[in-house]
């Protein structure tokens, strides 16, 4: 008779059930994170474009600052209204150190969240790992308690220990993947905030 995987993991013992659900956890945080990022940076550069349209249409800044209060996903966005709005500066210089530290806190909220998708990629996979290698230990002990090795005694052992290392890897890859990816978008708005920052400075000290 075959058993299904659902089967597999419920005659699995506790420690191997323990790994599934870490690995469950895992796995539904880092797919909820995805889509978030996702949804995020979408709505970023559909909010960044319209900030940018608006920005070369809109020299007074005093009007900008109010036509961009909607935009509060875009880094570009958020970072002229928070230098515009403190006002506290005296020169270039000091209004450079604080466009480098608003540009700082835009740069941390992109970031946000990644840092659990690459851990998800670097420690699913050894987690899933400990699963299999403890539910071959139970095998080999279920052979020496019964002294036969025959394959229906071994086999949903073996199954159950492997796929604890399926469930890691199914965890681990498109952590990985998204990782990569969203590290490069990151990277990518950086750059952008960067060269606006610089644009700014002569944008903001003109008037």
């Amino acid at each position: 008779m075959e058993i299904s995987v659902i089967q597999l993991i419920l005659q699995a013992g506790y420690v191997v059930k323990a790994v599934f659900l870490i690995l469950l956890i895992f796995s539904i945080v880092s797919w909820a994170i995805i889509f978030y990022k996702w949804r995020l940076f979408s709505m970023a550069d559909r909010e960044t474009n319209n900030f940018l349209r608006l920005y070369t249409s809109i020299r007074e800044p005093k009007e900008l600052y109010l036509s961009t209060k909607r935009f509060t996903i875009s880094p570009l966005a958020s970072l002229f209204r928070s230098v515009y709005a403190e006002k506290t500066y005296s020169d270039k210089e000091e209004l450079k150190r604080m466009l480098k530290r608003y540009s700082l806190l835009e740069a941390s909220k992109l970031q946000r969240y990644l840092n659990f998708l690459a851990t998800t990629g670097s420690t699913t996979p050894f987690i899933g790992l400990f699963g299999t290698v403890w539910g071959i230990m139970n095998t080999f002990r279920g052979i020496g308690g019964k002294g036969s090795a025959s394959l229906a005694i071994v086999a949903p052992g073996i199954a159950e220990a492997l796929i604890a290392t399926a469930l890691g890897l199914m965890a681990a890859i498109p952590a990985v993947v998204a990782y990569n990816y969203y590290v490069s978008r990151v990277n990518r708005m950086i750059v952008e905030i960067e060269d606006f920052s610089e644009e700014l400075v002569d944008y903001i000290l003109k008037q």
